[in-house]
């Protein structure tokens, strides 16, 4: 099934243990290619391959997420005019076991806005690629871990 908004196809998660969905949502085209670049295919050994999913909306996030299929999210808490920290916030009030999200920071004295927006882990700009594609990697693990086994 083809995401109408975004033209991608979302990862079935489980039924595909060689790729998991990484959605990626900043309305800068750099900052996106920032964070794919750092993660890359496959951000440690023993995980699945990477299939990236990158939004540069709300409304593209919010139809991603409600179509199912991401595994993890990536939400730029600089981007404009709609914040990622608020879209995390949203996403873990209104989906029932919301995929692990973590937040890009403006610093890292945000992190407090991190934890009010419910964010699993945080990451403040400028990115750094190795703690970048760390804790993409943990919450990839989580969210495997999470996932019925087929």
């Amino acid at each position: 099934m083809t995401n109408e908004l975004t033209g991608a196809q979302p990862s079935s998660g489980a039924a595909d243990a060689g790729t998991m969905t990484v959605l990626v949502y900043s309305d800068d085209v750099d900052t996106r290619a920032r964070v794919k670049l750092a993660v890359g295919r496959r951000p440690a050994p023993g995980l699945p391959r990477v299939e990236w999913l990158e939004c540069a909306t709300e409304p593209a996030v919010i139809a991603a997420m409600d179509a199912g299929g991401v595994d993890v999210a990536v939400l730029d808490g600089e981007a404009a005019p709609a914040g990622g920290l608020g879209i995390a916030r949203q996403l873990k009030d209104e989906i029932y076991r919301c995929p692990p999200i973590l937040v890009l920071t403006g610093r890292v004295q945000d992190n407090w806005l991190a934890a009010w927006s419910r964010a699993d882990a945080a990451v403040p700009h400028p990115l750094d690629p190795i703690v970048l594609a760390e804790a993409v990697a943990d919450l990839m693990r989580r969210r495997r871990a999470e996932l019925p086994t087929a």
